[in-house]
């Protein structure tokens, strides 16, 4: 499979160390491996995405294994629900890759996987790349994935957004989207330091154009951080934008902080729209 144009939407054929489609727009693929699909255009700032402290601070929390528990789940349920050979998948929002290759791992044990990783980060796209050799990983806006239609088997996408309109196009018939949100209490004590009322995490799941809801599972537990750990959590979430100095002065003379994780993942299957299938029985 090759990637679509993201400014004439054709097919983007590889091309030594670059991808060109029949328009003659080109893009080169870095020594990492990864192929850069955002033009200045679609940026909204001059470096979107996490930062290299954030890359940082991110793949030192996971690398501790954390979030092993949301990686063993999320490789769990495409294990149970994707069936047949030559499977296809997208992380959509993908940062360094833990969980993109973690899937890809367990895909790959069953036969041919084709797995993809998207992020608008450079920074988190090359290093992805680097240590990552059994994803293909692109630089590009997930409100206009470089996807051709029915392409994806599967889609993962962990807090990132996307149009549901995007996800309908790229997603195979009977195709799985799997949705990670933050459950109510995720992260709730870093809450109590930074703001002064306290609001749960809203429930309510949203709506996907063109998918069903089939799954919804809960994942919660405790986690007991050193101040290096805490630290790292807290510059990985949007969270770290609102703290005051004394917010992380707190983390570092605290040798144990306890804080709660809250997931709820979500399994949406792609169904026919309903102008689709009224269409179809007219014919």
């Amino acid at each position: 499979m090759s990637y679509q144009c993201p400014l004439c939407h054709q097919p983007l054929s590889s091309q030594a160390s670059s991808w060109r489609c029949e328009n003659r727009h080109q893009f080169d693929q870095a020594k990492e491996g990864y192929v850069n699909l955002l033009p200045v255009q679609h940026k909204r700032s001059k470096q979107p995405g996490d930062s290299a402290d954030m890359m940082l601070a991110r793949r030192e929390f996971l690398d501790a294994g954390h979030y092993q528990p949301l990686q063993q789940k999320v490789c769990d349920i495409f294990a149970r629900v994707l069936e047949g050979d030559a499977l296809s998948l997208l992380d959509i929002g993908c940062g360094e890759g833990y969980y993109t290759h973690a899937v890809a791992n367990r895909m790959q044990e069953k036969g041919p996987a084709d797995v993809h990783a998207l992020d608008v980060s450079k920074v988190a796209v090359r290093f992805g790349a680097k240590r990552y050799h059994n994803v293909k990983f692109c630089v590009a806006s997930s409100h206009r994935l470089p996807f051709a239609d029915n392409q994806f088997d599967a889609v993962l996408r962990i807090y990132a957004p996307c149009k549901a309109e995007e996800l309908a196009r790229v997603v195979k018939d009977r195709g799985y989207v799997l949705t990670v949100t933050p459950g109510p209490r995720h992260l709730i004590q870093f809450k109590e330091l930074i703001y002064q009322q306290v609001k749960l995490h809203d429930e309510t799941p949203e709506q996907l154009g063109g998918f069903t809801l089939v799954e919804e599972h809960s994942l919660n537990y405790p986690m007991r951080l050193n101040s290096e750990e805490s630290a790292a959590l807290l510059q990985m979430t949007p969270f770290a934008w609102r703290a005051r100095p004394e917010v992380w002065g707190v983390l570092a003379t605290t040798a144990e902080f306890a804080v709660e994780t809250d997931f709820t993942l979500r399994l949406w299957q792609r169904t026919r729209d309903i102008a689709e299938s009224s269409q179809a029985g007219q014919e």
